[in-house]
């Protein structure tokens, strides 16, 4: 059996979940992470190419003569960096130019969605003021304000009153808030339920569909505070029960691939499907083209199946889903974070890692770095993630947080609920 020559793109807690995975797989050769960091450095080779430096990294492929790449995040994909790799006969995880577009440009999202009749909120695209300050004035529901471009998480404002949304429109179109990614916007329905994330591994009309998950965005326990990169994350999340996921896989994702497919896009990675659990079935929130984070570190442990041969398969447009198992299992991670996070925080604090991690946990390093001596810093505002499965869900949060308990760096903090939705649904 021919061994892969893998080279992971990204520096995350998502990429550190990937690399983990590879590695356990009979097939990984030469594994190599780029940027990488503090964590992933103890795990695989790294190299010092930013994600963003697409003619750095299709050089280093080239001449690494890698077999397969796996692209962790959004803005390489959005960049075009597939579709240089493939243009060189490199397999890449992850979709081209045209695909990531679903999620580079939410108003393309949001015309696409229309166009295939698929559910999701009522709402119209706009590049010019005066218009989307009518159309917000007329509405006859409450709004969200949404940059159409790329805004690392951040370019979505949920007003109180229609006042609150007007100005957030003129921010965006008119003062320049979130820079290019605002210069277009999307003005649609708020809607009510609850949230859940839907991850597909595609290989054009063919798909796994993982296990649903649930993360938590806000700063606070009780979701409350400022909106996050995600402070933790648990699968399965049973508020997407058989009923739901049927409806998802009939009304969503059937006429969303069948939709790329009439593009003429050919897909190939993770598409990831944020739903609305509303009283009328779910709908879809957004589109993204990579895994989630912290999703991604919850779901690739739940795959029974070897990860690596399924994400080499679809960049080889070859999946078997028929194949593919998923383990009866629940996995959870919590992150653990910068003190001031999500706002201004500090880095360079030295990290206490476990001693020890229970069977079935261990560390995810996400802003972390590696100093003069060695030595494990913090580098970022999600530090570290603390993941565990178990056969109980509360057996997976025990250990996640004997890990968190065991970890010390100055201000570091975490919530203290994660899945408290779902423990709340468990005790009922």
């Amino acid at each position: 059996m021919k061994k892969l020559d893998v080279l992971v793109i990204g520096s995350g807690g998502r990429e550190h979940a990937i690399v983990k995975s590879a590695k356990k797989s009979p097939l990984c050769g030469r594994l190599v992470c780029t940027p990488a960091n503090g964590g992933i450095e103890l795990d695989c080779a790294s190299a010092n190419i930013k994600a963003d430096d697409i003619p750095g990294i299709v050089k280093f492929a080239k001449e690494g003569k890698f077999d397969l790449v796996i692209c962790g995040p959004e803005v390489p994909l959005s960049m075009g960096l597939a579709d240089e790799l493939r243009a060189l006969g490199i397999a890449v995880y992850g979709p081209n130019k045209d695909g990531a577009t679903l999620e580079a440009s939410k108003a393309f999202s949001k015309n696409f969605l229309k166009k295939y009749s698929i559910p999701t909120a009522a709402g119209e695209n706009f590049k010019d003021f005066a218009a989307a300050k009518d159309f917000i004035m007329k509405s006859p529901f409450d709004v969200v304000i949404k940059a159409s471009g790329l805004a690392a998480g951040k370019g979505v404002v949920i007003p109180e009153t229609k006042e609150e949304a007007v100005e957030a429109a003129r921010e965006m179109l008119e003062g320049g808030a979130f820079g290019d990614s605002g210069r277009e916007i999307v003005v649609e329905e708020k809607m009510e339920g609850e949230e859940a994330s839907i991850m597909l591994m595609v290989c054009g009309e063919d798909y796994i569909m993982l296990p649903p998950s649930q993360d938590h965005k806000r700063i606070g326990e009780g979701d409350t505070g400022l909106n996050t990169g995600g402070m933790g994350a648990y699968a399965p999340a049973a508020v997407a029960t058989p009923q739901v996921l049927e409806a998802v896989r009939k009304n969503i994702i059937a006429p969303t691939l069948r939709g790329l497919k009439s593009e003429g896009i050919d897909y190939r990675g993770t598409l990831y499907v944020g739903i609305m659990i509303t009283s009328a079935g779910p709908k879809v929130v957004e589109f993204n083209v990579r895994f989630g984070d912290p999703e991604c570190e919850v779901l690739l442990p739940l795959i029974k199946s070897d990860a690596l041969e399924v994400m080499n398969d679809i960049a080889n447009g070859r999946l078997d889903s028929s194949k593919v198992q998923i383990k009866d299992e629940f996995a959870v991670i919590v992150v653990v974070c910068a003190k001031g996070y999500p706002n201004s925080y500090k880095k360079g604090d030295v990290i206490t890692l476990p001693k020890s991690e229970p069977e079935g946990a261990y560390v995810i390093h996400s802003g972390t770095k590696r100093g003069a001596n060695g030595e494990l810093l913090t580098n970022g505002g999600r530090v570290l993630g603390m993941t565990a499965t178990g056969k109980t869900l509360r057996e997976a949060l025990d250990k996640a947080y004997k890990l968190c308990a065991d970890t010390h760096f100055d201000g570091a903090y975490f919530r203290r609920d994660i899945a408290h939705r779902q423990l709340e649904r468990d005790a009922k």
